[in-house]
């Protein structure tokens, strides 16, 4: 099984043990990290769905993003916690960023910001993630994953 498999399982233990459920808002990753978690162990169970907003319109109006670079701290920050509020879910995670080969708001390819969201708070991490656009998904989704496992310690 590959790492986001494992991880994805991972959460779905976390998830089912404690009750919890858990969404996702996605742009660079367009359904990835939705897709890893839907095909872990009784999904249907925790999984509330997930958000694909690609567009600058659809995260400004559907999750709240205000007006700010979408690839940013703040962008991911709203991200996260706009699809938990619209999915009412326990746990949350968004991702933003610019998987290339240009540049996007000023980012870099492969610039990645991450958001986890709960009713314990909510933080955001960056990343640079160097390589073809293939690449820098799978890591994004690799990343967010953990995010979610690490955010999910103090549920239990």
């Amino acid at each position: 099984m590959s790492d986001t498999g494992e991880l994805a399982s991972a959460l779905a233990r976390i998830a089912l043990r404690s009750g919890r459920t858990i969404a996702v808002a996605e742009s660079l990753t367009c359904g990835k990290i939705s897709a890893a978690l839907g095909a872990a162990p009784d999904s249907a169970q925790w999984l509330r769905g997930g958000l694909v907003a690609y567009s600058t319109e659809v995260k400004r109006k559907v999750l709240g993003v205000p007006d700010v670079p979408v690839v940013s701290e703040t962008a991911a920050l709203a991200m996260a916690a706009g699809v938990r509020s619209l999915l009412d879910a326990d746990l949350a995670v968004a991702v933003t960023g610019v998987g290339g080969p240009d540049a996007q708001d000023g980012e870099p390819a492969g610039s990645v910001w991450l958001a986890v969201d709960s009713v314990y708070g909510s933080r955001a991490r960056h990343r640079q993630f160097d390589g073809p656009p293939e690449d820098v998904l799978a890591r994004t989704v690799e990343t967010a994953l953990r995010m979610l496992v690490e955010a999910s310690d103090p549920l239990d």
